[in-house]
């Protein structure tokens, strides 16, 4: 059965007055969360305490939502758990990884990654010594860097700045091919497209929940692992809760079985509260049809700016095979730009050091927001509206 996006768009609480193209950054909340939020502190926390470790299951929910993501994600049930942040779980996936594939010491990534995964994957190498090293390319050369050298790829699947996207299965099947691990960033992609770990055979892969799964901002994230290697993977932050048996206190680690080995840190019951009500949007939603919908919406976006604002220059790919769920633009004064769009009540972000930066959300977005979106835009150029200081005094978060 198609898809109702009127219904599904009811379903989201969106202020009056705003279009909102920033869904890749931070997913609108969905209505149902501040009732399942209270439920979760005033019947569960209030009432229950510390008994709704047991009795509300708050200590399972990192499995059972890990596998309500799982199905967005073509993860067989039991491979997919939540905890702690997205740079954590880099960290995790990446350090089991190559203690997997130790006679290499090189971890393969592109420029277009997002930096805190190459932060993260630069303090590794310096934690494990000198002989380990980072290496980026430019994103269309991934595939002919992966050498006999190349310990494990770490590749985000969608360019967080032009939207461009990679082929996860050449990349997974070339990286197998040379005797590589790899290691993919789901940021961008979970909830946005479809998406089939079993299928392309990727070892590790990773990724956030508040963007277009929409739980909140500092929303937990979640940890991929193959099968084949769930009770191999030696995760290297090993916290109590990724043990054998947590409660038993041990002085000594024994990492849990599967993919629960892969849990660190207590979990965070609240915002999980918040990613539950946020889930059941996803119940009978079929991926390949909304991505489908968003680029028939980008196309939209796209042909509109282009045809009234052509001072700005398309970061994106044409092709709908490179391309994921949002739309960026290069203009020398994309901030300033973009503070003006927000105050007219469309909201989209910046990256720098020039990209204007849209997403295009299905469920919450349709083709009279778009056709707004481009009018608001276009007029913003027509009359150098941004061209104000106030517009260009940089807040801490761009």
């Amino acid at each position: 059965m198609p898809i109702d996006y009127a219904a599904t768009k009811a379903k989201f609480h969106l202020p009056d007055g705003v279009i909102y193209l920033d869904g890749n950054s931070l997913g609108p909340m969905v209505r149902s969360a501040p009732a399942r939020m209270h439920r979760a502190m005033t019947d569960e926390w209030a009432e229950l305490l510390i008994r709704g470790w047991n009795r509300a299951g708050w200590m399972a929910q990192p499995a059972v939502l890990g596998d309500r993501i799982g199905r967005l994600i073509g993860a067989a049930p039991g491979t997919v758990v939540l905890g702690d942040t997205l740079s954590i779980k880099v960290y995790q996936a990446l350090a089991s990884a190559l203690e997997m594939n130790p006679r290499r010491r090189v971890i393969l990534s592109d420029t277009g990654n997002f930096p805190s995964d190459l932060y993260m994957a630069e303090g590794l190498c310096r934690t494990l010594g000198g002989q380990y090293r980072l290496k980026t390319v430019a994103p269309e050369e991934v595939m002919s860097a992966i050498d006999d050298t190349v310990a494990v790829t770490m590749i985000t699947e969608v360019d967080y700045r032009t939207g461009r996207r990679h082929d996860m299965t050449d990349i997974t099947r070339r990286a197998h091919e040379m005797g590589a691990l790899a290691v993919w960033d789901l940021a961008h992609s979970a909830g946005a497209l479809p998406v089939d770990l079993t299928a392309c055979k990727a070892d590790f892969a990773v990724g956030c929940t508040y963007k277009y799964l929409n739980s909140g901002p500092g929303g937990p994230a979640f940890i991929y692992v193959a099968p084949k290697h769930a009770d191999t993977a030696r995760p290297a932050l090993s916290g109590w809760l990724g043990h054998e048996a947590p409660f038993a206190f041990d002085l000594s680690y024994r990492p849990g079985a599967g993919i629960e080995r892969m849990r660190v840190g207590t979990p965070p019951v609240l915002q999980m509260a918040a990613l539950e009500a946020a889930m059941e949007v996803w119940d009978g939603i079929d991926l390949r049809e909304v991505h489908a919908r968003s680029l028939r919406l980008q196309d939209q976006f796209i042909k509109g700016i282009e045809a009234r604002a052509p001072m700005l220059q398309l970061a994106t790919p044409r092709s709908h095979l490179m391309r994921g769920s949002q739309v960026s633009f290069r203009h020398p004064e994309g901030y300033a730009i973009m503070q003006a769009l927000i105050a007219e009540g469309v909201i989209g972000d910046f990256r720098a050091p020039d990209i204007l930066r849209f997403g295009f959300t299905p469920l919450y977005i349709d083709d009279d927001d778009v056709a707004r979106a481009v009018s608001v835009l276009a007029k913003i150029m027509d009359y150098g509206s941004w061209d104000k200081p106030e517009f260009k005094a940089r807040a801490r978060v761009t």
